[in-house]
């Protein structure tokens, strides 16, 4: 069925038009996303339009393509939200595992998001955590879907966070804001991010405490990928607030879940993966390290 969805697709786009070689389903956890040759196609999973600005993305992907963090963009419907885009051969799609096996890879990481978040680019979305947590909240209160117990309490206690943050913000950049491991392709050489449906102008370590809690990764993973971004030991500052946002994307990334859940997304068991997230957001919030480096972050 997925494969004939994505065959009708082909033939509404000109670029591919005419193509009847193999398809190859790649990853994704909302999306179908397909190699067709030297052409990636993306079609839009159930629901997405519900909380995705596609014409936003479609900017976004364009603007990190010129950034050249990211595979040019040949064909994009901001209407439906269909997207193609080239084909990055030789490049491994990366997991925690790969994240960890693959020398280098955190540090490449932290290349590809500084040339970003340099850049320039300009994303018409403004990704505002608790703004986007309330909307979130919105949505789901149509749906029959419960939060896991003690979830506003939590939303009420992360208000010293957002104080702290807003105390000595950080200029604006264009930042990827969903890093998945799995929307990092590594040649070995260089990292490429792909998929922008949640791209926006953000404090820029709001990537690098999101990919962190993505790839799981360990204290030496967590020195390389900063140490790499900066170019130098991080400032206490610096590394509370990519720890504020560890917790901070698993607040807002449970209720991800939930839509999903709410959606009837088979992929995955999302009532598990929501009430994971805020277990993990809860913990951590809960340790004296993230009291100090919230004191970090307030002091600036």
């Amino acid at each position: 069925m997925a494969d004939e969805i994505a065959r009708a697709a082909l033939a509404t786009i000109p670029v591919l038009a005419g193509y009847d070689g193999p398809l190859e389903r790649l990853g994704g956890l909302t999306n179908l996303v397909y190699r067709a040759g030297d052409f990636c196609l993306r079609i839009p999973g159930k629901g997405t339009e519900e909380y995705i600005n596609r014409a936003n993305e479609a900017v976004a992907a364009r603007e990190a393509a010129k950034a050249g963090v990211s595979p040019q963009v040949l064909h994009v419907d901001a209407g439906t939200g269909v997207m193609v885009s080239r084909f990055i051969a030789g490049a491994e799609t990366m997991s925690p595992e790969k994240f960890k096996l693959r020398p280098g890879s955190p540090a490449r990481a932290g290349d590809v998001f500084r040339k970003l978040h340099v850049s320039g680019a300009v994303f018409p979305f403004r990704f505002e955590l608790f703004a986007m947590i309330d909307d979130y909240l919105k949505v789901l209160s149509t749906k029959e879907v419960a939060l896991p117990p003690g979830y506003h309490d939590v939303v009420h206690e992360a208000e010293t966070v957002r104080a702290a943050l807003a105390a000595h913000k950080l200029p604006l950049a264009a930042c990827h804001c969903d890093p998945l491991c799995e929307n990092f392709l590594d040649t070995g050489e260089r990292m490429w991010i792909v998929d922008w449906e949640y791209s926006g102008m953000n404090d820029p370590l709001w990537d690098l405490g999101d990919l962190s809690v993505e790839g799981k990764f360990d204290t030496a993973q967590d020195e390389e990928l900063m140490r790499a971004y900066f170019g130098r030991e991080p400032k206490p500052v610096e590394r509370g607030r990519v720890v504020i946002y560890k917790a901070m994307c698993d607040l807002l990334w449970t209720l991800w879940g939930l839509l999903q859940l709410a959606n009837n997304n088979p992929v995955d068991d999302f009532r598990a993966y929501a009430d994971g997230r805020f277990a993990r957001c809860k913990a951590l919030m809960e340790t004296p390290e993230f009291s100090r480096h919230l004191a970090a972050v307030r002091q600036g």
